[in-house]
């Protein structure tokens, strides 16, 4: 086996070969079943991936869901302590009114003319309501 080639020899050359009993209908048939694997692997991704969107748009719809449902939880919560801050605050308010005006009462029944004290009250009286007029105008706006 080791013998150096002759240029003169002949050579034997292994050819593959060629099936004769081969006709070209089978390389139809051969082509039309890869193209149909072809054309089923591509439908099965699609369909795969398709239903993996909407699985994901689900899922993203539920998430959503529970962050709204928390954050108007949230915002209500607020609201309801922000009233209660507010009628509490309005409750204060018109007690400090009624002693004030009780006060002037008392304060014009024993005078006998307007002092500066009396004006005084009157003008504390006056910026107690504003601010009364300005809480009640905010808890309408909540509301």
């Amino acid at each position: 086996m080791n013998t150096p080639l002759e240029p003169g020899a002949p050579q034997a050359v292994a050819r593959a070969a060629k099936p004769k009993n081969v006709k070209p209908r089978t390389y139809m048939f051969l082509f039309m079943a890869w193209t149909l694997l072809i054309a089923l692997g591509v439908l099965g991704a699609k369909l795969y991936t398709d239903h993996l969107k909407e699985q994901l748009a689900k899922e993203l719809a539920i998430q959503t869901e529970a962050q709204l449902a928390a954050a108007h939880a949230d915002y209500e919560k607020q609201i309801s302590a922000l009233k209660d801050s507010i009628t509490s605050d309005m409750a204060n308010m018109q007690s400090k009114i009624d002693s004030i005006n009780e006060l002037l009462a008392f304060t014009k029944d024993s005078a006998n003319s307007k002092t500066d004290n009396s004006n005084q009250l009157y003008t504390q009286l006056a910026d107690v309501k504003k601010k009364l007029d300005e809480l009640k105008k905010n808890l309408d706006a909540l509301q």
